[in-house]
């Protein structure tokens, strides 16, 4: 599939779905994947990007994912940042870090998600608990915890370097 039949195929998938603060999914999804380009992903990554939460939102299936058209590492890439029922963040942040090319996804993922305009507009309760949600998993990550796109140089693990 080109870039441009992955994001009408994302945007019909979530067609109707809105985000928490009543907006179309579809920009979350759009800012994702220009957050991924703007950050030198490449093709695959964004690919993925534009799919990081159709499994998880039941938009598109995982079968759905294997037939596809796509690379192989946009597959893995898209089943790495799916977040499994009852799955600690622990284990979520370690297979994203084991997936290549999902790192940057994912960062791109929660760099939109905790925009402070888009934050803004969510009551102070929901505000708090998502703001220290994202700045954890960032955490886990080894991202810079103030939401900026440098990586923390790790002690142990895998490297902070882009895919």
């Amino acid at each position: 599939m080109t870039l441009p039949e992955v994001a009408a195929t994302a945007r019909a998938a979530h067609d109707g779905q809105t985000d928490k603060a009543g907006r179309p999914y579809a920009e979350h999804l759009r800012a994702v994947a220009e957050g991924v380009r703007e950050r030198g992903g490449d093709d695959d990554q964004i690919a993925a990007a534009w799919l990081h939460d159709a499994v998880e939102d039941h938009a598109l299936s995982e079968r759905w994912l294997h037939e596809a058209a796509l690379s192989r590492r946009t597959k893995d890439i898209v089943l790495a940042v799916t977040k499994r029922t009852g799955e600690p963040p622990e284990a979520y942040a370690a297979r994203i870090l084991a997936t290549p090319g999902a790192l940057l996804v994912k960062e791109a993922d929660l760099a939109h998600n905790a925009d402070p305009e888009r934050l803004a507009v969510l009551d102070e309760a929901t505000r708090t608990r998502l703001t220290e949600k994202y700045a954890h998993m960032r955490a886990l990550l080894g991202l810079d915890p103030s939401g900026g796109s440098e990586r923390r140089v790790r002690a142990a693990g895998p490297s902070g370097d882009r895919e």
